[in-house]
This record gives structure tokens, C-alpha cells and sequence, in this order.
């Protein structure tokens, strides 16, 4: 189980490295985004390359982020009825999801991505507007962005049977863990 653990630790690591740009980029498109805006109002002018810019930003938050937000457990959940269970059931709950929905769906993206974007790198994509960028670049993002999240899968995975097995003494999502 320790090596396991330090798997665990090693995936959050990179999941936090990855976050920590990721939360730059935040930034950096809202700065673009209000460029934007000043521009074509207060100038009357516009570019295609700085909107796909703007949303490519956006997808590269959205794809890269997700194994952050898992981490940190800070994704969309209804917690009606789950935060009303005991840290045992909740585990239990968290693996059987992982299992059977997280990391299924996450392999499933990259499979069915893949030819998709290996397409578009072959043939070097762009976009169809004048003055638009490069697509193939941005497509990457979402066999990676998913590649990520089945590790963090991977990892909440190892913590939660950790926690079931004894190994961790107390377990809250989110939160880093101590090794016994």
C-alpha cells in the first residue's frame, strides 16, 4: 500500500503543478477577454485570432483543470443525501463511482478522441476564419486533459481504498493524507 500511496502522492503532485498554471491562465484569459472587449468597442476592431485565442484559453482551463478541481474536490456535486453519510460509506461511494464511471469514461474520451485529433495533427489544422489559429494544438488538450483526470481518478482511487483498509487513519476528500 505504500507504494501505492507514493503513486498517489506522485499523480496529486503533478495534478497540483498542473492547477497552479492552470489558475495563471485564468488571469491571462480575463485579461484577453476584456482586451477584447475594449478593442472592438472603444476602437471598432476585432480579430479572430485574439476570440479563438480567448476560447482556446478557456478549453485548456476547462480540459487541464478538471484532475485540479477532482484533487481538491471542488467539482459539482449534489450532496443532499453524500454529506450526510459516514467517511466509510462516502469512500465506498467515491470507489464504486471511480470505478465504474470516472475512469471508464475518461479511457472512453481518449479512445474515441484519438483518431480526431491525430487527424488534425497529420494535417496540421486551422481554422476555417481568416486570421484564425492553428486547431490542431488546442485538440491535443482533450486526450491529455482526460489522460489527467483518470489519473486523479487513479489516485483518489488509491486513497480511498487506503482509507477502507485501514491505512489512512482519517480521510476527508480534499484534503492531503498522512501514511501509517
Amino acid at each position: 500500500m505504500r507504494a501505492l500511496l507514493a503513486l498517489s502522492r506522485a499523480i496529486d503532485a503533478l495534478s497540483e503543478g498542473v492547477g497552479r498554471i492552470i489558475v495563471w491562465l485564468v488571469l491571462v484569459v480575463s485579461l484577453l477577454s476584456a482586451g477584447n472587449a475594449l478593442m472592438r468597442y472603444a476602437f471598432r476592431y476585432s480579430s479572430n485570432a485574439y476570440l479563438e485565442a480567448q476560447w482556446y484559453l478557456f478549453s485548456l482551463i476547462f480540459l487541464l483543470g478538471g484532475a485540479y478541481a477532482l484533487k481538491h474536490n471542488a467539482h459539482v456535486r449534489i450532496d443532499l443525501v453524500y454529506g450526510r453519510l459516514s467517511k466509510r460509506t462516502q469512500a465506498w461511494i467515491d470507489l464504486v463511482g471511480t470505478l465504474l464511471f470516472l475512469i471508464p469514461m475518461s479511457l472512453g474520451v481518449i479512445y474515441l478522441s484519438w483518431d480526431w485529433v491525430a487527424n488534425a495533427v497529420a494535417i496540421r489544422e486551422m481554422s476555417p476564419d481568416v486570421g484564425g489559429l492553428p486547431r490542431w494544438p488546442i485538440k491535443i488538450a482533450l486526450p491529455v486533459g482526460f489522460a489527467l483526470l483518470a489519473l486523479q481518478g487513479l489516485s483518489e482511487l488509491i486513497k480511498r481504498l487506503a482509507f477502507l483498509t485501514g491505512h489512512l487513519p482519517d480521510w476527508t476528500p480534499g484534503e492531503e493524507e498522512e501514511v501509517v
